[in-house]
């Protein structure tokens, strides 16, 4: 039967909606439900690593978080007749204006598993359409320190548990077959700014997460949990504290800021990724604390706005990259990385890259952390008030958009090096390409191991940089506001970008530009495909080699989530979760869609589009 978990709400809630999923399983079409756990060997690490086939096991597709299935059930001769299967309404979750759907499906023995911006959880039957269990987060509608937008990008799963990092810091264990709580663990204090808004990454009996709040003044970190009964396992801070390593990068005892470091940033965005054989696992992290004010932070500040490499086990430091030397942009690494091996130069290398919103690709070796096809540290222009770095990395090849304007925008300051990368600023304002927004910001890349090329979804967008004095150097109270500046936008034209990368070179292969936002990540398949959405409300098949439109199909609203696919039944299918985006200005909805080429559905009348407010679960 129909589960509801964690709620002190009745069934009436979901109104009609609930009336209508119980009486679709009563007839027996949520068979799913009673399917035993699928046996441990579909979450070794071997098996997590391999290209998804069956399932769609991980948030990035495998470990190496590729996005990519070799499936060529689908493929570009007969993507134009791919079809509606199913559609199916959460009731109203997570469609209030705060909320963005952001959560890439996962899916497994039958079932997926969708969570909405208000961290309620639905598992779903793949062969009905039909809400198996529905777990509700009930999340406290004071909570006041989220950055950008209620939102979750996704679940983890493990042979018999589904992880769920919610807003309010509680990271939540709930049985795949029932939905109900196993066990929860209060992380953090969202009180203090904390908050886990990416996906957890289920490991050989670990569930590891990053957490978010940076622009609350809080110290970065990462943690991994026992995934049986959610006991902390390691920590690993991405500011140094005094004396570890990394910490001459911050200011030095003496100094009157000697104690930033505790409010330093480093946010972790996106959910990680692992290279079993080596035993490592890779994050990337945000930018520092406060974001527009550097003059209270000397140094580089490691490990902030870098990618890093950490022993699986232990959390133990091994590498790290930094892509941006105290950083004053808000250029922080929040695309998730994705690991890959390739032959450079005729010799096999152990890669791993990560799309920033730099407008480059960095890439690397995941072994030593060392640039793979070279990196080179410039001299960049200087503000002594926000004590600048002297110099900042430029990867070998080319920027998936552009880092300059020519012309300044009516009404703006006149441009200051040419509005380039790295300009710097100060409290009267100065435009700089890109801005805050990117570059490549959190919709995930894809890689296509075939080719050797990464698919970058990203902005071409400008920013009014502006700040430098702080009223408050530090944090008064936990969870305040720490920004030091302010986030401005530019009336100026503002695009998508999606942009094919030659990882063998780091050079561009295609590029469109999008009128919308590209705001959904994208999934290669071997059938040479790239399926991506756009803000409104299309899913959209491409040709992987050209980028050209094959197949589109209306969902109803903002398709700003990743899609997924899988093989069942011997038929391969695409899933996506179409519910709109606070930031890309998209129609809101509530729905999970699943596509094949034996579906029957055309796109349904625009009436059908709208949720059913007065049944929401959240407002």
């Amino acid at each position: 039967m129909l589960k509801r978990s964690n709620s002190s709400s009745t069934l009436s809630r979901f109104n009609g909606f609930v009336a209508t999923a119980l009486a679709s399983l009563f007839l027996g079409l949520g068979s799913a439900c009673s399917q035993e756990a699928s046996p441990g060997g579909d979450f070794t690490g071997e098996r997590l690593a391999a290209w998804p086939t069956a399932s769609w096991p991980t948030n990035g597709g495998n470990l190496f978080n590729q996005r990519y299935s070799p499936l060529t059930g689908i493929n570009r001769d007969n993507v134009g007749q791919l079809r509606g299967v199913w559609r199916t309404r959460l009731g109203g979750s997570g469609v209030a204006e705060k909320y963005s759907g952001e959560a890439q499906p996962i899916v497994h023995d039958g079932v997926a598993y969708i969570v909405t911006g208000a961290d309620d959880v639905f598992a779903i039957s793949v062969e009905t359409g039909d809400i198996l269990w529905i777990y509700e987060a009930n999340l406290d509608q004071s909570i006041d320190v989220i950055c950008c937008g209620w939102t979750s990008r996704g679940v983890g799963l493990s042979e018999d548990k589904v992880f769920v990092g919610q807003l309010d810091a509680h990271m939540v264990a709930l049985d795949r077959q029932t939905g109900e709580v196993v066990w929860d663990t209060q992380t953090e204090y969202w009180e203090d700014g904390y908050s886990l808004t990416s996906a957890p990454l289920y490991y050989d009996g670990l569930v590891i997460t990053g957490f978010a709040g940076a622009e609350r003044g809080i110290r970065g970190r990462v943690k991994a949990y026992d995934a049986d009964d959610g006991s902390l396992v390691w920590t690993f801070y991405t500011v140094p504290g005094p004396g570890e390593f990394g910490s001459e990068t911050w200011p030095q005892p003496g100094d009157p800021y000697a104690d930033v470091y505790l409010y330093g940033g480093g946010s972790v965005w996106q959910t990680p990724a692992v290279d079993p054989e080596l035993g490592l696992v890779y994050f990337s992290t945000g930018n520092p604390g406060p974001d527009f004010a550097g003059y209270v932070r000397a140094g580089d500040n490691l490990f902030t706005t870098s990618m890093l490499a950490l022993d699986v086990y232990t959390g133990e430091y091994r590498w790290h990259f930094q892509q941006v030397h105290h950083d004053i942009w808000d250029y922080d690494a929040a695309n998730p990385v994705v690991l890959f091996d390739i032959e450079i130069d005729g010799e096999p290398r152990q890669a791993i890259a990560e799309a920033s919103k730099t407008g480059w690709v960095y890439i690397l070796d995941r072994v030593t952390g060392e640039p793979l096809l070279g990196i080179e540290e410039r001299p960049v222009p200087q503000e002594e008030r926000h004590l600048t770095s002297p110099t900042q990395p430029y990867p070998v090849g080319d920027s998936f958009i552009h880092q300059f304007i020519d012309i300044a925008p009516l009404g703006y300051p006149p441009l200051v090096n040419q509005a380039r990368i790295f300009t710097p600023f100060w409290m009267e304002g100065t435009i700089a390409m890109p801005g805050p927004f990117g570059g490549a910001n959190w919709p995930p890349s894809a890689y296509d191991p075939q080719s050797g090329t990464l698919y970058v979804c990203a902005n071409e967008r400008p920013g009014l940089f502006r700040g430098g004095e702080m009223e408050n150097d530090l944090p008064e109270m936990p969870g305040d506001s720490y920004i030091g500046g302010f986030f401005g936008h530019v009336d100026f034209p503002n695009n998508g970008i999606l942009a094919a990368m030659d990882m063998h070179t780091n050079t561009i292969v295609w590029r469109q530009r999008w009128e919308q936002f590209c705001y959904s990540g994208v999934l290669a398949t071997g059938g040479g495909l790239l399926f991506t959405g756009q803000s409104d409300g299309r899913i959209m098949a491409l040709n992987s080699s050209d980028g050209s439109v094959l197949w589109e199909f209306q969902t109803g609203a903002g398709l700003n989530a990743p899609v997924s696919t899988f093989e069942h039944n011997g038929e391969q299918h695409i899933i996506a979760y179409s519910a709109g985006n606070l930031f890309a200005s998209s129609p809101r909805g509530d729905s999970v869609w699943l596509f094949s080429l034996g579906g029957t559905m055309d796109e349904a009348r625009a009436e059908d589009f709208e949720p059913n407010v007065a049944e929401a679960v959240h407002q």
